[in-house]
């Protein structure tokens, strides 16, 4: 399937999303996660000896397991996955809700719009980030523990959209991250890219790039 180039998304208009279901990226997108997974990773590279530079240049929309499988593959990507994750997860108090997270998920209830979250995190990251930023628990989450590929690989958001019964072309992505990005356009889906977290041209293959939530707000509601 084709999916239209950011110039032909932005010249279309914002008429383009209208009643698409939602699929929303976590961390980045409606949590600001950065330090609790930035100080986690840290921890993980010193008590592994690793270049704590790479790994966080290579951690951005990738699952735990797949970053220690590039960066240590040495390593059990399983077993350090969850010593990754209990260094996060203690660092939860850290988590807020992006700016206008709250108002566009409201947003999307009050018009009745379908959307789910599909994240790169796992399950018990993933929720309790979504319950430290005060947010409403989807009735779809997809995380690391439902797919056999993480991001880049279009898995995660293919399963999304079955599970939230949608066709892959009746449904948006809102990314930040350029593997993010590719994911969702390589599912077939036309992506919205907010560069909260990543320079403007690391996601300018998105259908749409945007500065914030208020943004998104405005092509979706």
């Amino acid at each position: 399937m084709l999916v239209p180039s950011a110039r032909e998304g932005r010249e279309r208009g914002m008429g383009e999303f209208d009643g698409a279901t939602v699929l929303f990226d976590l961390d980045g997108v409606l949590v600001d996660s950065e330090t609790a997974i930035r100080e986690g990773l840290l921890a993980w590279a010193r008590e592994r000896d690793l270049d704590p530079a790479r790994v966080l240049g290579h951690s951005h929309g990738r699952t735990n397991a797949g970053l220690v499988a590039l960066v240590a593959p040495h390593l059990d990507p399983e077993a350090e996955d969850l010593v990754i994750e209990g260094h996060e997860a203690a660092l939860g108090d850290t988590v807020r809700a992006m700016p206008g997270a709250h108002e566009l998920l409201a947003a999307l209830r009050g018009r009745g719009r379908p959307w789910a979250v599909v994240t790169s995190g796992s399950h018990r990251i993933a929720t309790a980030r979504i319950a430290a930023a005060g947010l409403p628990l989807p009735g779809v989450l997809v995380t690391a523990d439902d797919v056999g590929e993480g991001k880049p690989h279009p898995e995660p958001y293919l399963l999304g959209a079955e599970r939230m019964g949608a066709a892959p072309s009746a449904c948006v992505v809102v990314e930040d991250s350029p593997g993010g990005v590719r994911a969702g356009l390589a599912a077939g889906m036309p992506v919205v890219a907010v560069a909260s977290t990543t320079a403007r041209e690391h996601v300018a293959h998105a259908t749409a790039v945007v500065d914030d939530l208020t943004d998104v707000a405005g092509l979706l509601v």
